[in-house]
């Protein structure tokens, strides 16, 4: 399921490099028209995951997790399988191009 709040209080790299299974890690800004485009075709996509996590974290200047990630630009998408990063998208609108990030997640 979409979660429709970017996170303001940022997790510790540490913590999302433990993470266990597929999660999807989502940088970017409430205000952010390029992040509110990308909405609708993210949880089409994100439907048909529902096992996925989605961790939304509001991204910007001296971010450390952004910055971690080399985050330049928002939305950035970063498909994790057990913390790793297998995939990673950036400003994508087309649902399909989302859903194939997944399926190397979920599979």
């Amino acid at each position: 399921m979409l979660n429709d709040t970017y996170c303001m209080a940022q997790p510790a790299r540490a913590a999302i490099d433990g993470l266990a299974g597929p999660a999807l890690l989502e940088f970017g800004a409430g205000w952010c028209g390029h992040c509110r485009a990308t909405e609708a075709p993210l949880a089409a996509a994100l439907a048909q995951y529902p096992g996925v996590a989605h961790i939304r974290v509001e991204d910007g200047p001296g971010r450390a997790l952004g910055r971690s990630f080399r985050v330049k630009l928002w939305p950035t998408l970063i498909f994790l399988k057990d913390g790793r990063e297998v995939a990673r998208l950036v400003r994508p609108l087309d649902s399909a191009d989302i859903s194939r990030a997944f399926a190397l997640i979920a599979a």
